[in-house]
């Protein structure tokens, strides 16, 4: 989820080189040398009054006064608000085994970095929130601190569907806890600042600013790489700078609370400017589970399942008897056995097409309306299509960690 495209391959504009395209420019010190300049002057006879035609020539020189520094300490919003949340913000670094070339055996190397706040200390113990693709397929977690210290952390849960990932670590040099906001009262224009580690450690705590531009922006999601949306994220966009490593760091404001996680950002040379974060308000309940947890309770049927649009047009109506106008809807390619949508009857090749009334189309819709409108123990009505005959199914609603 570190970027989002709306170009994907096959959609993608074509583009011409640009010189202005340069990913990261060389940062070179200018040294400007304030030479001396020796003023000489030589007088002409009787020029100079009280000197007589024979008198020598005399040189005047001129010494250039020594430049004065001046210390001043500016204080503002911005700095103020950074002041009070800097030290909460982490790198973490997702370190994964590999095999070593020189030996047998094998050891736990970095295989990425991104960032991570501080929201909580606890009995000796520290709790960090961080994107779940930070930390995914981490066989070991390192923290490091403002100070430059690491500390070794566990993974105590982590949420692909809503990118985010809960660690613990011994809060011993811990000495700054976020303060969590409110990203409800945030409005349109309101100043941010985007705290993180762009590019790596070694651009620890770099700070940047910007405004929330969109609220409630819905981002679509492809969560395995193979061009389908799985999910849309409900986030806050914002021009605060947000790049590779960033990922899973505060945007605060200028309160120096805690407002969203930074999360993606739009990955087009032809667009700038637009980033991403999860709104803090969405991100609470999600770290109070994971942490309670390790997981997100969300309500579950007990099936697998695939776009009818996947499915060749000749084959919908020889495999699944459809009608001719029914031309969505989700296949259910296998149930689960002691599952609820096995408990109801549903069966492999049946096309779901309503839940509770609403048409679904896609998986990404079955999802929304699993996730965001159903509980765990809920009647769900599922209609759907059998050998071509529309039937209605009715099956109680367990929890996925069951599964």
């Amino acid at each position: 989820m570190d970027y989002y495209d709306p170009f994907p391959p096959g959609r993608r504009r074509q583009k011409k080189p640009n010189r202005a395209s340069v990913f990261f420019a060389g940062m070179g010190g200018v040294l400007a040398g304030a030479g001396l300049v020796w003023g000489l002057f030589i007088a002409a006879p009787g020029l100079i009054p009280g000197q007589d035609s024979g008198a020598a020539a005399t040189a005047v020189t001129g010494e250039a006064e020594p430049l004065v520094q001046t210390a001043t300490t500016i204080t503002t919003d911005v700095t103020e608000a950074v002041d009070v949340a800097a030290e909460a913000v982490v790198g973490v670094t997702n370190l994964q085994t590999a095999g070593n070339f020189w030996s047998d055996s094998e050891e736990a190397q970095a295989a990425g970095t991104g960032s991570g706040v501080i929201y909580k200390v606890e009995n000796g113990t520290a709790y960090v929130i961080t994107n779940h693709h930070v930390i995914d397929g981490a066989s070991e977690v390192e923290v490091t601190l403002t100070d430059g210290s690491k500390v070794a952390a566990e993974i105590l849960g982590s949420d692909i569907w809503t990118d985010l990932a809960v660690l613990s670590m011994d809060a011993e040099r811990v000495g700054t806890v976020a303060e969590l906001g409110d990203s409800s009262t945030l409005n349109l224009g309101e100043p941010v600042i985007a705290i993180g580690s762009p590019l790596g450690l070694s651009f620890f705590g770099s700070i940047t600013t910007g405004v929330i531009s969109g609220l409630e922006r819905v981002v679509p999601v492809d969560l395995n790489a193979d061009q389908v949306t799985d999910w849309q994220a409900e986030v806050l966009q914002t021009d605060a700078a947000i790049n590779p490593g960033n990922s899973g760091g505060a945007l605060i404001n200028l309160d120096g609370k805690l407002v969203g996680i930074n999360s993606m950002k739009v990955a087009t040379s032809t667009v700038e400017g637009i980033g991403f974060a999860i709104p803090i308000n969405s991100v609470i309940p999600i770290i109070e589970s994971l942490e309670a947890t390790g997981t997100v309770e969300r309500p579950a049927m007990g099936v697998t399942l695939v776009d009818l649009m996947e499915v060749p047009q000749s084959y919908r109506a020889s495999e699944f008897g459809l009608p001719a106008d029914v031309k969505s809807g989700v296949v259910i390619e296998s149930v689960i056995e002691g599952t609820p949508a096995a408990a109801a009857g549903l069966q492999p090749s049946d096309v779901i097409v309503e839940m509770d009334g609403e048409a679904v189309d896609n998986m990404l819709e079955l999802r929304q309306h699993l996730y965001n409108e159903t509980q765990i123990g809920d009647t769900l009505m599922v209609s759907a299509y059998r050998n071509g005959e529309l039937m209605e199914f009715e099956l109680v609603l367990t929890d996925s960690a069951d599964m």
